[in-house]
């Protein structure tokens, strides 16, 4: 009995070892190729690419770069401690807190007590606090990492490219040379690794990486400026990325939005607009453009040009700027004057009785009207916070000498694009708002909240609104006419298919081949079954040449969770692992078929008591396994899944 048992745990070992062995061949395989660029091609492996991580807002860490002795509280803040995110010092000594977060609302500079500054490396973008108070708040980008470990990438592969998400464009250049050090980090790169980087961008990640493109326009010869994107990135993903804005910005501008931290909305929205970051992702519309400030010329000479903005004439004849409906709907009181909306010094002193004399007014303003500041300027009686609204909006946007960020993105000059955002879920496209009766920050509350759902608009009572809503909704986050407008970088004709997110033996999955687009929004005819999450690509069938264009529409991901999505995750790893093959038939992976290629990805049948995908998974038990669905593991024979792919 004791030699069976011993026999049977060394072939157990056995099997595990040979697991490992064929593993390591396949990474062998995948590693020790050769590695050349061709026309928008890789050729090889990707032992030699970089990925380079920008996160999105409130997604890198900060630490204080002072000493801060906070009254009332044991807890202090000194050089080099977590101030986002820690929790702890913020239930304990938000005051202090505050002084490290809080920026002047006009030059931008630090408290006069305390400043802080972003963190570096891979750990200032995993995991923001190691606690479970903040919950999804605290870790972003930590599965994502962890996906890259588990196949193989190496250590100096991934870079992190952590900024102060708190500043305005122009500010992260002028104080921290943001630009010039990303422009550095692409280049070390490719020393480092001998080929391009691959940029993945989440949320408002995607504006920095758009900035800099322009910005980099500006530092090297315009002869030079194509090659050097050629030679120093392969691909772009935008995940998430808020093309027009997102409306929730609105909401945190004027009522305060907690992100989930236990603080009040006063509070949220009083550090919110201390921040050059908060007018970033306003909603914009379009149909409005703006030139550059500063033209430059084949001679390397800056000449100051005409900075004009310009609407189409279609945002004169159509409503709501391209968005579904009006994103502000306010109440103005009839009283007009500096008693309306009183200072916080002057609260105690002030009598609300005459601002019951006579009945508001309610405005509505479009996603051009805010962006313009036509709407900041007509509340600038009403919120003491306008007139620092309106400075920052001219100053770090509209007069910026390298970009106004608010106006429609053009297609990035890089060779593959890929934009990938989650749909279907229940956004807010719009507010009502009215006076509260109190003082700064607290002056405003929201009435009513319109949320687009899958087609449709829907107040928050439940009715029905009139407007024009899309084929789709947003993200939770960021409405889905902003996520969208990547579509309109496809080329003429695109290859639409949709499958489900979850590993399937290709019979749901749909294709519909050469779909006429014309610089519009693409909608598919298709079914859907009201039990399956889908992934829906839009993919260029023809494109200019040397470039490859592709949408991804992920039902019901979360805007901040996307980026830990097991779906997207495969995904990504699919088409990189099919463009390192130049004998690749197609110029997107296939998508007719999605095995487990993971461990995670095997689980236990319980109806057929069996492991699922027996053609991929098997019943392996290794000690310390605590489940059926722990046990299931990747065959030894499963290392060939990939080249399914190819």
């Amino acid at each position: 009995m004791t030699n069976d048992r011993e026999t049977k745990k060394s072939t157990m070992g056995g099997d595990e070892r040979e697991h490992r062995r064929l593993a390591m061949i396949l990474a062998a395989v995948l590693f020790l190729g050769t590695f050349q660029l061709g026309e928008g091609e890789l050729k090889g492996n990707y032992s030699k690419l970089s990925g380079i991580i920008i996160p999105g807002f409130a997604s890198t860490q900060l630490r204080a770069w002072s000493i801060l002795d906070c009254p009332y509280s044991p807890l202090d803040f000194n050089p080099l401690d977590l101030v986002w995110l820690d929790t702890t010092k913020l239930l304990s000594a938000v005051n202090c807190w505050l002084k490290c977060m809080l920026l002047d609302p006009y030059n931008q500079t630090d408290h006069p007590e305390c400043k802080s500054r972003p963190d570096s490396g891979l750990s200032a973008i995993t995991e923001l606090d190691p606690g479970y108070i903040t919950g999804p708040l605290s870790s972003v980008w930590k599965e994502w990492v962890k996906w890259c470990i588990e196949f193989g990438i190496e250590a100096n592969g991934i870079i992190a490219a952590p900024y102060d998400w708190r500043l305005s464009p122009s500010m992260l250049e002028e104080r921290d040379l943001y630009f010039y050090k990303l422009k550095q980090t692409f280049e070390t790169a490719l020393k480092l690794r001998g080929g391009p980087s691959i940029v993945f961008a989440h949320s408002l990640g995607n504006n920095v990486f758009r900035y800099f493109l322009e910005w980099l326009k500006l530092e090297i010869a315009p002869k030079q400026y194509i090659q050097w994107l050629d030679d120093h990135i392969y691909a772009f993903f935008a995940v998430g990325a808020p093309l027009l804005g997102s409306t929730e910005t609105v909401k945190a501008m004027l009522s305060g939005n907690t992100f989930g931290l236990p603080v009040s909305e006063g509070t949220a929205r009083l550090m919110f607009n201390s921040f050059g970051s908060s007018l970033w992702m306003m909603p914009f519309s379009k149909y409005c453009r703006a030139d550059a400030m500063y033209l430059k010329h084949f001679s390397g000479g800056i000449r100051k040009g005409p900075n004009t903005y310009q609407c189409e004439q279609k945002e004169f004849q159509s409503n709501y700027s391209g968005f579904s409906t009006n994103i502000i709907n306010i109440e103005i009181p009839s009283t007009r004057g500096i008693d309306a909306y009183p200072s916080v010094s002057e609260f105690s002193q002030t009598n609300y009785s005459s601002m019951e004399c006579g009945l508001p007014t309610q405005l509505s303003f479009s996603a051009r009207e805010i962006s313009d500041g036509t709407f900041f300027k007509a509340i600038e009686d009403y919120d003491s916070d306008s007139k620092r609204t309106l400075h920052q909006l001219k100053k770090s946007y509209h007069d910026d000498p390298v970009l106004n960020p608010l106006t429609p993105w053009d297609r990035p000059p890089i060779k593959n694009v890929f934009c990938i955002y989650g749909v279907d879920s229940r956004t807010e496209v719009g507010y009502y708002f009215a006076p509260s009766g109190k003082p700064y920050p607290d002056n405003w509350i929201i009435t009513d909240v319109i949320y687009e759902i899958e087609g449709s608009l829907v107040s928050r009572s439940g009715n029905q609104v009139e407007g024009n809503p899309g084929p789709a909704s947003g993200d939770e986050t960021v409405p889905y006419h902003s996520l969208s407008w990547c579509k309109n970088w496809l080329g003429p004709r695109v290859n639409i298919t949709r499958a489900p997110q979850s590993e399937h033996d290709g019979s749901d999955v749909q294709v519909k081949l050469n779909v006429e687009h014309h610089n519009e929004d693409v909608v598919p005819n298709m079914t859907r079954s009201p039990r399956v999450k889908y992934i829906t690509y839009y993919e260029d069938s023809e494109s200019i040449p040397g470039k490859r264009t592709a949408v991804w529409e992920l039902d019901k991901a979360n805007h901040r969770n996307i980026v830990r999505s097991p779906a997207l995750m495969r995904e990504l790893w699919l088409q990189i692992w099919h463009d390192i093959h130049a004998d690749s038939p197609s110029k997107f992976v296939t998508k007719a078929k999605r095995g487990p290629l993971r461990d995670d990805d095997c689980y236990w049948d319980y109806g057929k008591a069996r492991c699922a995908w027996p053609e991929y998974c098997e019943y392996r038990y290794v000690f310390g396994d605590v489940h059926l669905g722990q046990s299931c593991r990747l065959r030894n024979s499963s290392a060939d899944a990939l080249l399914h792919y190819v």
